[in-house]
């Protein structure tokens, strides 16, 4: 048999770092609580999240459809 079957996995939560229920009867996975997966939406939502890109310079021809 498996043992590993009812074993219950915890994970930290992303937002304070306490162990995390990681089942699907924990309705906030992967976070710890309805207030710490709220923290996480509200960082999204204000873009406090975001991928490092680079922007073109400014002079650049690219993507000036006046220029083309």
């Amino acid at each position: 048999m498996n043992s590993k079957a009812g074993a219950v996995r915890t994970v930290p939560c992303p937002a304070c770092g306490q162990d995390a229920r990681y089942a699907a009867d924990n309705p906030y996975r992967p976070f710890c609580s309805a207030r710490c997966k709220g923290i996480d939406l509200g960082a999204w939502a204000s873009e406090q999240f975001r991928m490092p890109t680079e922007a073109p310079p400014e002079d650049s021809l690219f993507g000036d459809p006046k220029a083309q």
